[in-house]
């Protein structure tokens, strides 16, 4: 039995130690990557199938039949063939990588069980596969609809580059409340539960499928809660109106992922030798 008053490292020192085993984090990613597709007939051809089929629907099925029925949807006077396409798939391709962010982080202690108690490494090893994984996932349909972007001549040009400061506040956020789930999903094992509910609900409170433009005054004030939802509106505006994102709107979830991470890792810190002991 570990003692459960047992603390985890501080931050600087989990760093360095993060970097002294990246080996066995790149292993790992790799790994679960491999594991992933090892057993189909096409192998790793289907992290590429898959997200491509998804552009082909959005760009040839919703830009001629969507696109018509819900006027103003893809943002301020934007008016291409391909606008509601561009908006949707970039809601969607965003929205994904937080769903998966926090879904895997919020089981990834419960999942590694067996892991935890057989081998003596770094805990926060584990929250950084998840990150690499689902960046390894992102990296793939980003690409494809960068190039898809690029065919239909609607690249947005130098303004695609904040796309980087926005990955890094979308990160940020989806790992803090993800590792925060995941410390109390262990002691409680109803949030996991809980949350996939939750995550439903959340994807209809974002506007991704909708422009909040269209939506009534009530409702519009209820999804300027959600701090998601600036967030995608910045990522639209770079993609379907090809501008610079309003950096002082992102305030409140860079407040928040802050919060989170130092919640998180506190939480963290001061329960991992329980966590240990319950799993």
């Amino acid at each position: 039995m570990r003692n459960s008053n047992s603390r985890s490292p501080g931050l600087f020192a989990s760093i360095a130690s993060l970097w002294q085993y990246r080996a066995f984090i790149l292993g790992s990613t790799k790994r679960e990557f491999q594991t992933k597709y090892k057993n189909s007939l096409l192998g790793f051809a289907w992290p590429i199938i898959n997200p491509l089929a998804l552009i082909l629907v959005y760009a040839l099925v919703f830009s001629k039949v969507m696109g018509a029925r819900l006027p103003g949807a893809a943002g301020e006077g934007s008016s291409g063939l391909y606008s509601y396409s561009i908006y949707l798939c970039i809601g969607v391709i965003v929205w994904t990588l937080f769903s998966e962010l926090t879904s895997r982080a919020q089981v990834v202690f419960l999942e590694n069980a067996n892991l935890l108690k057989k081998l003596n490494f770094p805990r926060l090893c584990l929250p950084v596969i998840v990150i690499l994984n689902a960046g390894l996932n992102f990296i793939i349909i980003f690409s494809l609809f960068t190039l898809f972007l690029l065919v239909t001549d609607n690249f947005p040009g130098y303004c695609f580059f904040a796309v980087i400061p926005l990955l890094v506040i979308l990160v940020a956020f989806s790992i803090g409340l993800g590792m925060t789930l995941g410390v109390l999903n262990v002691f409680f094992r109803d949030i996991g539960y809980f949350y996939s509910v939750a995550l439903q609900f959340w994807f209809w409170l974002t506007p991704i499928v909708y422009s909040t433009n269209i939506l009534p005054e009530k409702i519009r004030f209820l999804v300027s809660f959600n701090p998601l939802t600036n967030l995608l509106v910045a990522f639209q505006g770079i993609f379907v109106n090809h501008q610079m994102p309003d950096w002082s709107s992102l305030w409140f979830i860079c407040v928040l992922a802050v919060l989170l991470n130092i919640n998180g890792f506190r939480l963290f810190r001061k329960r991992s030798g329980e966590m240990v002991d319950l799993l």
